[in-house]
């Protein structure tokens, strides 16, 4: 289907949901003022002002979806523990399904825990497991996964290395959605890097699209990085590649059409959370069937947008759309 307008394609993103498998995780925020150096150790002291638990990893993929107007389904598993219970908790209160999550007792949920001075990020803590997933719980995952699936009409996987997606989950998701006809598009990092066979839309940063082909790419270059891209859909043997080359924009390699979309102008604050934001517009313009360009443009503009604000954040739907009519023509 073709859309005459940014407010149609804007509109048709509510009719979509999204099957969002990947590691989730807890972000702790500490905000704090620092006015002396600890007598114990040459460290800062932070005095607490304010604490926050967000959902984060694939959870704010969701969310970033849930935001755009889809429904998203998160399959995805948490640790038998009280951060577990809190990630379920957070859910329920920004109005995402539960539907998909696993309890897994041999693991613990993954939180990361930022430490802030007004926009000075000071320390991160993580507590998180970083092996695959038990056999038992892979097996329940996947099951969650096959239920949910077929009456989704976009697939994502969120991969942060936390041993959620396994080679097995991503080999047999990617043939069921290869035979219901559903793109599957893909945020990953290195472990897995090479396993994801077949998919629709690929989508590395500079830094992974590097040391997953083990080449030197060269920002400044873009017949480096369309080279690059190139490489990345021959070994992977996908539909398409959408690299996000930070300062520069990104560039889409997708149905035999390249095109590199320039950053626009901003004052960024802090860049957490823009990958997410990136794949999430990116799936809902495979689901809708948007050509490669304006894909491309969408996510070049929302992950920009959420990089002015600090810690992780979800896209403003209105403002992503706002800026889309005065940059995008149809």
């Amino acid at each position: 289907m073709s859309y005459s307008s940014v407010d149609d394609i804007f509109s048709a993103f509510d009719q979509l949901k999204v099957v969002v498998i990947g590691d989730v995780m807890v972000d702790s925020y500490i905000w704090g003022d620092v006015s002396r150096i600890s007598p114990e150790a040459p460290v800062p002291i932070v005095r607490t002002r304010k604490r926050e638990f967000r959902l984060g990893g694939a959870a704010n993929v969701a969310l970033n979806l849930k935001a755009l107007g889809a429904e998203p389904i998160l399959c995805a598993t948490v640790g038998d523990d009280d951060e577990g219970e809190k990630f379920i908790s957070r859910l329920a209160d920004r109005g995402l399904s539960a539907e998909g999550i696993v309890k897994c007792n041999d693991r613990e949920t993954t939180v990361k825990t930022r430490v802030l001075s007004g926009s000075q990020h000071i320390l991160r803590v993580d507590s998180e497991s970083e092996e695959y997933l038990s056999a038992e719980s892979e097996q329940l995952l996947q099951e969650k996964i096959d239920a949910l699936i077929v009456n989704s009409q976009v697939v994502v996987f969120e991969d942060y290395d936390k041993g959620t997606i396994t080679p097995t989950i991503i080999a047999n998701t990617v043939a069921r959605a290869q035979e219901a006809g559903i793109p599957t598009v893909v945020d990953p990092k290195l472990r897995n890097f090479a396993q994801y066979k077949g998919v629709t839309l690929f989508k590395p940063n500079l830094k992974e699209l590097r040391e997953g082909l083990k080449i030197d790419v060269d920002i400044e270059d873009v017949s480096s990085v369309k080279s690059a891209a190139s490489s990345l859909r021959e070994n992977l043997g996908c539909a398409g590649t959408l690299v996000t080359l930070s300062e520069k924009g990104v560039y889409i390699d997708l149905e035999d059409q390249q095109h590199h979309i320039d950053a626009h102008l901003r004052s960024i604050s802090d860049v957490s959370g823009a990958g997410d934001t990136v794949v999430s517009i990116s799936a809902l313009g495979l689901a809708l069937k948007l050509s490669p360009k304006i894909i491309a443009a969408l996510a070049n503009l929302g992950g920009g947008l959420v990089c002015e604000h600090v810690g992780v954040v979800p896209i403003d739907k209105e403002q992503l759309k706002k800026e889309a009519l005065q940059h995008i023509e149809l």
